[in-house]
């Protein structure tokens, strides 16, 4: 389900998100390791502290989070926030509909990675508001268990760990690839496009879409917020 807001600019989009703090099997409270196939991903935080802990092509990086912070990241780094207290950002995300449709990919371990199925089952929430508290945290345990695995293979293996990861990932984000291109091509082609066209309009003096100018207003999404994959998340609708 696409729950961007429509002509954010860029196409791109924007949510709230209040990192979970239950604690886990290592000690560090915080949210469900995992990368993005296709979109960069950016976190401005509000309020609280705590760190992103990634692992990329340049290694491990534990970057300190506290407000005013910001940092973003490319298609393909493994990511897991950590909250220290009150954690609380503003995310933007690349691609506004690619990680609603499932552009993200959390860090299994290789049994579940390998087996299209079972990584369905895993990543999936239960339909009941209940019960997605319980089904969140097993998520994410799940994943901690595949990431420290990643981890002791990067240290091992260097970046070929990685890479094996990034083809699981690509394998299993295969199948829903054409219904991207459509997501993408509505949305982000869309938004170049008229920037383009803009362009070319002023430069031959003409003001284009200036006359269409429009103010949207985004209104909070009903409660209860969402179960991400970091936190509790708010949207918003136009």
């Amino acid at each position: 389900m696409n729950r961007s807001l429509p002509q954010f600019p860029g196409g791109t989009s924007v949510s709230d998100l209040r990192v979970y703090d239950f604690a886990s099997a290592d000690g560090c409270p915080g949210g469900t390791p995992h990368l993005h196939t296709a979109s960069a991903e950016a976190y401005v935080v509000v309020g609280g502290r705590g760190e992103v802990h990634t692992v990329s092509a340049a290694g491990e990086a534990r970057d300190p989070l506290e407000a005013g912070s910001l940092l973003w990241f490319t298609p393909g780094t493994v990511h897991r926030l950590v909250n220290h207290g009150g954690l609380h950002l503003a995310v933007v995300m690349q691609n506004a509909g690619l990680p609603e449709a499932g552009d993200a990919v959390m860090t299994f371990p290789e049994r579940v990675l390998a087996d299209p199925e079972a990584y369905r089952a895993a990543a999936a929430l239960p339909d009941q508001e209940d019960e997605r508290a319980d089904a969140a945290r097993a998520r994410r345990e799940l994943a901690l268990e595949g990431y420290d695995d990643l981890l002791q293979a990067v240290r091992r293996d260097g970046a070929a760990a990685l890479d094996r990861l990034h083809r699981q990932a690509a394998a299993l984000v295969r199948p829903r690839i054409d219904q991207w291109r459509r997501i993408w091509a509505e949305n982000v082609e869309a938004e170049v496009e008229a920037t383009r066209r803009q362009l070319d309009a002023l430069a031959d003096g003409d003001p284009g879409r200036l006359g269409d100018a429009t103010v949207f207003r985004g209104d909070p999404q009903p409660e209860p917020r969402l179960w991400g994959m970091c936190g509790r998340l708010q949207t918003w609708q136009a």
